[in-house]
C-alpha cells in the first residue's frame, strides 16, 4: 500500500481502507443538507469530500496539484482552484460557513500562515474541520501493521518524519500545537475525534472486503471516536475548531 504517485493515491482512495476514512469523516461532520452552506475545502486532493458535500452545498476546492485536480471526483458541480495559500487572498473575511483542511498541514513546515488564512475566511461561530496524523497512532501502525519497530522508534524520538512518499516530508504536530495556533486567530477546539483507532492495525486485508465485517468495523470505529482512550491511539485525529472572535 505504498504511495509513490497520484495514481497510487487514487487507487488507495477507492480501496476499503480509503473508503472507511471518508465514511467516518462524513459521519463525524454530520452536516445538514439544508440550509445551503458555503464551504471551502483547502487541499482538496482527489475531491472526494468536495464532491460529496457539493450534492447539497456550495463548495470551493483549493488544490495545488494539477494532477490531483485533473483526477478529481466531480459527479456534483463545485468550483476548483488549482493553487495554494496564495489563492485564499481573494476570499473575503468571514465568508465561509465551514472550512475543511484534511491531512494537509503535515506536509507544510510553516503552518501558521495557513491557519491564519483559514480562520480569516471562516465566519464567526463556524468551524474549521482539521484532520491530522496522530503520532501515537502512527507508532502503533508502524509497529503492528508494518512490523517496523525501527520506524516506530524514530517516530517516538524525532519530531519530523522522514520522506516516505511522493507527498514529501511529514512535519507532525500535536493537538496542543493546533490549539495554540488556532487561538492566535480567534479559534478554539470544541471537539476532538479519532479516525481509525483499530482499522489500520489489522494485517488481514482480505477481510476488509467483506461487507458485513466492514459495517461492523464502521460501527465500532464510530462508537469509540469520541472516547479519550481510543481517540488518543487513533491513526488520525479530527479537530473541530470554532471561530469565536
Amino acid at each position: 500500500m505504498g504511495i509513490s504517485s497520484v495514481q497510487d493515491y487514487m487507487n488507495l482512495v477507492n480501496e476499503p481502507w480509503g473508503k472507511i476514512f471518508y465514511d467516518l469523516l462524513f459521519r463525524q461532520l454530520n452536516l445538514p443538507v439544508s440550509p445551503r452552506l458555503k464551504i471551502l475545502d483547502f487541499g482538496s486532493g482527489p475531491g472526494v469530500t468536495s464532491n460529496y458535500f457539493a450534492t447539497w452545498h456550495e463548495v470551493t476546492a483549493v488544490e495545488p496539484s494539477n494532477e490531483m485536480v485533473d483526477s478529481s471526483h466531480k459527479q456534483n458541480p463545485y468550483t476548483t482552484i488549482c493553487g495554494g495559500i496564495e489563492s485564499l487572498a481573494g476570499f473575503e473575511d468571514n465568508g465561509f460557513d465551514m472550512v475543511f483542511c484534511h491531512n494537509v498541514l503535515e506536509y507544510v513546515e510553516k503552518k501558521e500562515p495557513i491557519i491564519a488564512e483559514l480562520m480569516r475566511v471562516l465566519k464567526i461561530g463556524a468551524s474549521l474541520s482539521l484532520v491530522k496524523h496522530n503520532r501515537v497512532g502512527k507508532v502503533l501502525h508502524s509497529t503492528v501493521f508494518e512490523n517496523d519497530p525501527v520506524k516506530a522508534m524514530s517516530l517516538i524520538d524525532n519530531p519530523v518524519n522522514d520522506k516516505s512518499n511522493y507527498l514529501g516530508t511529514q512535519y507532525l504536530y500535536s493537538n496542543d500545537d493546533a490549539a495554540t495556533l488556532a487561538a492566535k486567530y480567534g479559534g478554539k477546539i470544541h471537539k476532538i475525534l479519532g479516525i481509525r483507532a483499530f482499522y489500520a492495525l489489522g494485517q488481514d486485508n482480505a477481510v476488509k472486503y467483506d461487507d458485513e465485517w466492514y459495517q461492523n468495523m464502521l460501527a465500532l470505529e464510530t462508537k469509540v471516536a469520541a472516547m479519550d482512550d481510543y481517540k488518543n491511539m487513533a491513526y488520525l485525529n479530527h479537530l473541530l475548531i470554532e471561530k469565536i472572535g
